[in-house]
């Protein structure tokens, strides 16, 4: 699993990310997406890394601009009641 952290300009509110999660949603295939307008950052959970100048062209036809990228493996928390030991 890869983690890619985008950091966007444009967005203003909700509908803004919106916009965003549904175009990676519709172009790549990806098992979660989240993003901030507050922030400015979109974060995707996928199963292999997602092609950078395809994310950046797809997001750019939408209005918004990726300013940043960066991917990095990805491993899911495990939940425990116990904690870390």
């Amino acid at each position: 699993m890869i983690k890619t952290t985008l950091k966007i300009d444009g967005m203003m509110c909700s509908m803004c990310e919106s916009h965003i999660n549904d175009t990676v949603r519709r172009d790549f295939q990806v098992k979660k997406i989240s993003s901030s307008h507050s922030k400015g950052i979109t974060e995707i959970i996928s199963e292999g890394e997602l092609d950078e100048t395809a994310l950046r062209e797809a997001i750019g036809k939408t209005g918004y601009q990726v300013l940043e990228y960066h991917a990095e493996p990805y491993e899911k928390k495990k939940f425990s009641l116990f904690g870390r030991r």
